[in-house]
């Protein structure tokens, strides 16, 4: 959240790249600038409790000047993209969490801004959910051209969402770039996974590396990045192997070794 709230405070650096962005600097609080950008947050919200959420729609449908006719079909648009039919007439306090979720997504783009800061917009939903959330807000992406600044712990929704990676570290910047060079650049191993034809003795294996799982049939091996190959070789020469792959560490595996090696 702190690093969320520096970049909200500072957006014309965050946003200086959006074409469409060319008011006034961010302190003088230009109108026209501030409405291009909009803000959800996994574990507040900005409907009002105890009314549907189509008359928070309809505030901000005042606050950002739409007329009715873009009022409605901005919200057409959102509704069918989130399929929500007619939730938004039903009061907020009755709503799920991944409902409520859906209808503030729908109050912070009605006015389609050109900036949207998601903070842990998936935080306590179920992985259906979770999967739906990441699809509305890659087509939102896709169609609108917004730029979309994502703060998360949940590795899925960077691995599936994001283009760019920054990594901050107590304001530092620890990394930027896309997610395949943070994988070359900070991951010290390889993973190797194996399917044999025929059962194997797991015993056989550890002089090669760290054995993350074994069974009959099957071993997923974590090996030094410069032996990978050799390795591999030498599987494929003497064992009848069914299937084989050779990947970067999980996306968790790599920000864990960028960190330990920082408090090292």
């Amino acid at each position: 959240m702190p690093t969320l709230k520096s970049l909200v405070k500072r957006p014309f650096e965050t946003v200086k790249a959006v074409d469409d962005i060319s008011f006034n600097i961010p302190f003088k609080r230009d109108s026209r600038y501030l409405k291009q950008i909009s803000l959800v947050m996994g574990q507040k919200n900005q409907l009002w409790w105890d009314l549907p959420s189509v008359e928070s729609f309809r505030l901000n449908k005042e606050i950002y000047d739409l007329s009715e006719n873009e009022y409605q079909k901005n919200l057409k648009e959102l509704s069918e993209l989130l399929d929500v039919g007619d939730l938004g007439k039903v009061p907020v306090r009755q709503l799920s969490l991944g409902q409520r979720m859906k209808m503030e997504l729908i109050a912070a783009l009605i006015h389609h801004p050109k900036v949207l800061f998601l903070d842990e917009p998936t935080i306590g939903l179920d992985i259906v959910m979770q999967k739906k959330m990441r699809d509305f807000i890659a087509n939102y992406n896709r169609i609108h051209k917004a730029t979309i600044i994502l703060t998360s712990h949940y590795m899925a929704d960077v691995k599936e969402l994001a283009k760019r990676v920054i990594i901050i570290d107590r304001g530092r910047l620890i990394y930027d770039g896309n997610l395949v060079n943070l994988g070359r650049k900070y991951a010290d191993h390889k993973v190797i996974t194996a399917h044999f034809e025929k059962a194997v003795n797991g015993e056989n294996f550890k002089h090669l590396g760290k054995i993350k799982t074994v069974n009959e049939k099957s071993l997923v091996l974590t090996v030094p990045k410069s032996k990978a190959i050799s390795i591999a070789t030498d599987l494929l020469n003497n064992y009848r192997i069914r299937d084989f792959d050779i990947e970067e560490p999980e996306l968790e595996d790599i920000i864990s070794i960028i960190f330990s090696h920082k408090t090292s």
